[in-house]
């Protein structure tokens, strides 16, 4: 994993991600993308991690999208744009992060544009900075959002999910909040303190449960409500030693101590 352009740090059950490219407002070019995948790999295979946050440095952006500039570099020199799909050799990253099993929560610590929106969108929870917008200008930049596309219209009303595609406007973090695309709007000061403490709270909870949860919403999106309830995905917390230390826990009057099994 690069140790400059993404960073990985794990803290109790928790893994951080940062975007660490603060100078091209954390941008992200291929290696940036590759490493990023890299890390959300290592938070859904670490049975040690039961949540995951991904924030950006500094505080003047989350993610402002793809490296336009070396797209602008790879065009003048003749290079083909090359997409990752979301099939073949190479798995698309927003599609790598939706399918991290384990809680996210996207720490906005300033603008999610273009492909740093998507990114966000792909996280379960999104805490933002007063000072933070979300937007998709690819249709500015003859560019397709093609996650966004996707998923926009899935959180919000379809008609505020057109009118942010079809016009390229940013919307503010109040706004976000307003159509539930953020959880919460704090002070940026107190942006670190606010995760971190959702993040303890969400992993003082049995972990196997957690993971079952985000595999069944995931997986069930938009599926039928039969055919939902009879998926049967993610680990069976009813089967599992964590079930029987929560009950237990309960009776005794203490915290549980899970095991993850």
């Amino acid at each position: 994993m690069s140790e400059d352009a993404v960073l990985y740090q794990v803290d109790g059950r928790i893994a951080t991600v940062t975007i660490n490219r603060p100078e091209r407002r954390n941008a992200f070019d291929s290696p940036t993308k590759d490493a990023l995948i890299e890390a959300f790999v290592e938070a859904h295979s670490d049975p040690d991690v039961w949540a995951m946050v991904l924030t950006g440095a500094g505080d003047k952006a989350f993610c402002a999208g793809a490296d336009l500039k070396a797209f602008d570099d790879a065009a003048k020199s003749g290079k083909q744009y090359r997409e990752t799909p979301m099939e073949g050799p190479g798995r698309n990253v927003f599609e790598v992060l939706l399918e991290v099993y384990k809680p996210t929560i996207a720490a906005l610590n300033g603008p999610a544009i273009a492909g740093g929106c998507e990114l966000a969108l792909a996280c379960d929870l999104r805490i933002a900075a007063t000072h933070a917008q979300m937007g998709l200008p690819e249709a500015k930049r003859g560019m397709g959002a093609n996650f966004g596309n996707v998923v926009l219209g899935r959180l919000i009303p379809r008609a505020i999910a057109f009118e942010m595609l079809y016009t390229g406007r940013y919307i503010s973090a109040a706004d976000a909040a307003h159509w539930g695309l953020v959880n919460q709007v704090v002070a940026s000061e107190k942006l670190d303190e606010t995760v971190k403490a959702l993040a303890e709270e969400i992993t003082a909870n049995a972990p196997l449960t957690t993971r079952r949860y985000k595999e069944m919403m995931v997986k069930t999106w938009e599926m039928p409500t039969p055919s939902a309830l009879r998926m049967n995905v993610g680990p069976n917390p009813y089967q599992s030693e964590d079930r029987e230390e929560g009950a237990r826990a309960f009776v005794e009057k203490r915290e549980p101590r899970w095991q993850g099994r």
